[in-house]
C-alpha cells in the first residue's frame, strides 16, 4: 500500500451502495484516502433516493455518475469492497478484498435507504480506522 491507500467500492449498478460508500469515505477520510467506485453493470444515473439520503447528512453526490468496473481500476486499488456484485469482480493477488452484505437501495423508500446509508457510515468508519492507524 502506498502512503495514501486507494479504496474501490463496487456494486452492480454503481448507483446506490457504492456511491454512498464513496461519498462517506470522501467525507470522513478527506484527502488521506483515494476513493473510487464502479459497477459491473452501471446504471444510467445515481439512485435519486440515495442522493436525497446523503444530502440529509450534508454529503452531495449529485455530480457522481455510474462508472463501469475495469480490471485497471481493481489493479490500481489497495482495497476492493464489493457489495453484491458476486463473481463479476476481477481478482488480483495481493489486493485486500471485503464483501459488505448490504441491502440494495434500488426501488426502496427513503426510510430503507437511510438505514442502508447509516450502516455504510459505520462500516466506512471502521475501514478508516483500519487503514489509517492513529
Amino acid at each position: 500500500m502506498s502512503d495514501k491507500p486507494t479504496v474501490l467500492f463496487v456494486c452492480v449498478h454503481n448507483a446506490g451502495r457504492s456511491q454512498m460508500a464513496a461519498g462517506w469515505l470522501g467525507h470522513m477520510g478527506g484527502d488521506r484516502i483515494e476513493v473510487r467506485s464502479a459497477g459491473s453493470a452501471p446504471a444510467e444515473q445515481v439512485n435519486p433516493v440515495a442522493v436525497t439520503a446523503m444530502r440529509e447528512v450534508g454529503i452531495d453526490i449529485t455530480a457522481e455518475r455510474p462508472k463501469v468496473l475495469t480490471a485497471g481500476a481493481v489493479e490500481a486499488s489497495d482495497v476492493v469492497i464489493t457489495m453484491g456484485c458476486g463473481d463479476a469482480c476481477p481478482i488480483f493477488p495481493g489486493k485486500r478484498y471485503e464483501d459488505w452484505k448490504l441491502d440494495d437501495p434500488a426501488g426502496q423508500d427513503i426510510e430503507a435507504v437511510r438505514r442502508i446509508r447509516d450502516e455504510i457510515k459505520d462500516r466506512v468508519g471502521k475501514l478508516i480506522a483500519d487503514l489509517l492507524p492513529a
